[in-house]
């Protein structure tokens, strides 16, 4: 007689988490077994009571509750459920950050469920118990952080597809054939989603604009702003609007206004500015005192609120300054032109005029509008020329007028005493606690196709910082006499740096021999800034204000004043940027406001629009950096022979960052390149280690280094390793 075989047991399936995810869906909804078991797509008979089992366990643990009989709702409190935003990795997975938990929360790809990097999104969390990483699954994506990008076109014969060259996008878009429009294979493309099927791997997009071919200049740059949803031009209708704007200079309005036309002001700008938006003036005074104005353009008088002009400046924000452009936020005909405070015109203007001692103590201030007439326009060079030799005559090879010329004596004095109240000012905020990040700023020669012909460092100097101080003086000033009568203004505002990055950052610095003291605020900033002394020059020096910038709490804009940090002012504003700055262009007009007398304005009508501004900062600020790498990379393809000697920047476990010392592009050596010893990751020493040498290949290690990949599309850098230098 055979033995019958034994059927396995079968184990019980447990949906607990997918009702609970059905439930959350669709919160405010009673679903019985039934309902649940459609929306599995379970019909059988182990399946439902299965289901039914489930719904009663969720019921005694409180996390449901059985609002009528044999119908179940989502406890509307749930601890287990939570909203926040998807921080993608790069690596297809994700962590889910919340203000409302300790820890971010880990997110398998498998879990994502259609969200992508930035989404806001409800989360389930399981896994919570101590000494377990916590894990998540996205319930509900319940704001899209962004619906449009850019990617590379993939056509096939009845679809297409475009897969987009950053890493946190990890998944490439489906466009239907009836909405590939005018692009051809291979086309940079900018793309718009419009659906996610429940059931499709990709999104459903359709193509908004043909950007152009890959590797193209004018292709890449706009795809950079498109990137970031930044505009590459004006829309015509704002264009026709700002051409009829009356810009004449009539005796009437200037009847409304102070005078200042007959005192000495001029303009420090870079030699390439095309957009002179401060100009400072300068008298001495019967008592031996000096009245020095700070002249803003008056943009608030062209710019009328509730105007397309104005609908399109605050919508931008800000403007774009890419490596080979300006996105101006303003048309040319006012940024360049009405709003442009340009040498023998005079302009209509918001000042604020000072009386400062000889030992640089403001004993008078005023406020309001102006006309002026700007004498003199100055580069930097050339006022830095003045500054240096005290001398009038200013050379050919530093002159903006490609000749040499003599400047007017009283221009000189006003320049020299300038400068010395400057640095009065300057030598008192850095007693008070601010922090000086002159860091070194990457510039490109250009010739006239956009293409590099050679990199150099724009360094400060002592011009820079005499625009500098005075501007810092007038935005401080501004914000303190409206801020001092408790109405609602709009701040710039920088909070205390994290103390987690600094102590990260001092693991890293104290290899080169530096350290922070974290005795008290007062002690980090006077550490801080000796550290910024104590690396200029050194061959880590970028490494070293790049980690210091990334320390630091970014600054903001808010009606909600917590003062500024970095500058260690208890007030501060921005009002000496309107042409390329719509916060300025918002506090000049509260400014007058208030000067007329007016009430306070809701403050959350203008913090929502300091939020706005503060974003698109965000992005231009991101586009700026994107551009300057895809022109390093640019610049690097065509020196693919040549070695370089490098600083490295970074160690991960799959490589070594290295940046050139002679002109500070940074790519990456692969662990898999480096081919004098077999190298593993030591997190401890932020190094890689040889196997059989036991040597270190560490942050701030010089080595040297020759391109073996420039890829513009993605923006990247590849190098061999050669040798150290030793």
């Amino acid at each position: 007689m055979s033995k019958r075989l034994r059927k396995p047991i079968k184990k019980e399936k447990d949906f607990s988490d997918k009702i609970l995810k059905i439930l959350s869906q669709s919160a405010n909804k009673a679903f019985n077994y039934k309902q649940i078991g459609a929306k599995l797509e379970l019909d059988d008979t182990a399946s439902r009571n299965q289901i039914i089992k489930d719904l009663k366990i969720l019921a005694s643990q409180n996390k449901i509750i059985e609002s009528e009989p044999g119908k179940y709702l989502v406890k509307a409190a749930s601890q287990d459920y939570y909203e926040g935003k998807i921080d993608m990795t790069g690596r297809k997975t994700a962590f889910f950050v919340c203000p409302d938990l300790e820890d971010d929360v880990f997110i398998p790809t498998a879990n994502l469920n259609h969200a992508l990097d930035k989404d806001i999104v409800k989360v389930y969390v399981y896994n919570r118990r101590k000494g377990k990483r916590p894990e998540g699954e996205v319930i509900e994506v319940i704001e899209r952080h962004k619906t449009d990008f850019v990617g590379v076109i993939d056509i096939q014969a009845n679809f297409a597809f475009v897969s987009t060259a950053n890493p946190k996008m990890y998944t490439d878009i489906f466009i239907p054939k009836d909405k590939i429009g005018e692009a051809e294979q291979g086309d940079v493309v900018l793309v718009h989603i419009e659906d996610w099927p429940k059931r499709a791997d990709s999104p459903f997009g359709t193509v908004v604009k043909v950007l152009g071919k890959p590797g193209e200049h004018d292709t890449e740059i706009h795809a950079i702003l498109a990137e970031y949803g930044l505009p590459s031009e004006f829309p015509i209708e704002v264009e026709t609007y700002a051409q009829k704007i009356d810009t004449s200079i009539t005796a009437e309005e200037i009847a409304n206004r102070r005078d200042m036309r007959d005192t000495l002001t001029f303009t420090i700008d870079p030699k390439d500015a095309k957009d002179f938006d401060d100009a400072l003036s300068f008298k001495e005074l019967e008592n031996g005192n000096y009245e020095i104005g700070i002249h803003i353009a008056d943009v608030s008088y062209y710019l009328e609120e509730g105007t397309i002009l104005d609908d399109e400046a605050y919508q931008r924000a800000t403007s774009v300054y890419l490596v080979d452009r300006v996105v101006p936020m303003l048309p040319e005909v006012l940024s360049n032109f009405a709003c442009s405070l340009r040498p023998h015109e005079e302009k209509y203007t918001f000042s604020a005029i000072f009386e400062i001692t000889e030992k640089a103590q403001v004993v008078n201030q005023w406020f309001g509008r102006t006309v002026i007439y700007s004498d003199q326009r100055f580069a930097y060079e050339e006022a830095q020329h003045i500054i240096e030799t005290k001398q009038d005559v200013i050379p050919v090879e530093i002159s903006i007028t490609g000749a040499a010329y003599q400047v007017p004596a009283e221009i000189v004095v006003a320049t020299l005493k300038m400068d010395e109240i400057a640095k009065i000012f300057r030598k008192k905020r850095m007693a008070d606690g601010a922090i000086s990040f002159d860091k070194v700023e990457v510039k490109f020669n250009l010739d006239d196709a956009g293409e590099p012909q050679g990199v150099y460092f724009k360094v400060s100097r002592d011009a820079n910082h005499l625009i500098e101080e005075f501007m810092l003086l007038a935005n401080k000033k501004v914000a303190e006499y409206i801020g001092k009568q408790k109405k609602t203004f709009i701040y710039r505002i920088h909070d205390e740096p994290n103390e987690d990055k600094l102590i990260a950052m001092q693991t890293v610095i104290a290899k080169f021999g530096y350290k922070i003291d974290f005795r008290n605020k007062g002690d980090i900033s006077k550490s801080l800034n000796q550290l910024m002394a104590d690396v200029n020059g050194k061959k880590e020096q970028n490494l070293i204000d790049t980690l210091a910038i990334r320390s630091m709490s970014k600054a903001k804009y808010s009606t909600d004043n917590i003062g500024h940090y970095g500058l260690a002012f208890e007030y501060y504003s921005h009002f000496t940027s309107p042409i390329r700055r719509y916060p300025d262009v918002m506090v000049h007009r509260l400014l007058q406001f208030y000067l007329d007398g007016g009430k306070s304005v809701d403050e959350e009508t203008y913090e929502t629009k300091c939020l706005h501004s503060s974003t698109m900062e965000g992005l231009a600020t991101n586009a700026e950096r994107d551009s300057i790498k895809y022109m390093q990379v640019k610049y690097m393809q065509d020196h693919q022979d040549q070695e370089f000697l490098g600083v490295i920047s970074g160690v991960t476990e799959w490589g070594i960052y290295v940046e050139i010392i002679e002109n500070k592009c940074e790519g990456m050596v692969r662990i898999r390149d480096i081919r004098d010893d077999y190298y593993t990751f030591d997190e401890k020493q932020y190094a890689l280690t040889g196997a059989t040498s036991g040597r270190l290949l560490q942050l701030g290690d010089e080595i040297f280094v020759k391109v073996k990949n420039a890829d513009l599309v993605k923006k990247q850098l590849d190098f061999n390793f050669l040798r150290r230098n030793e």
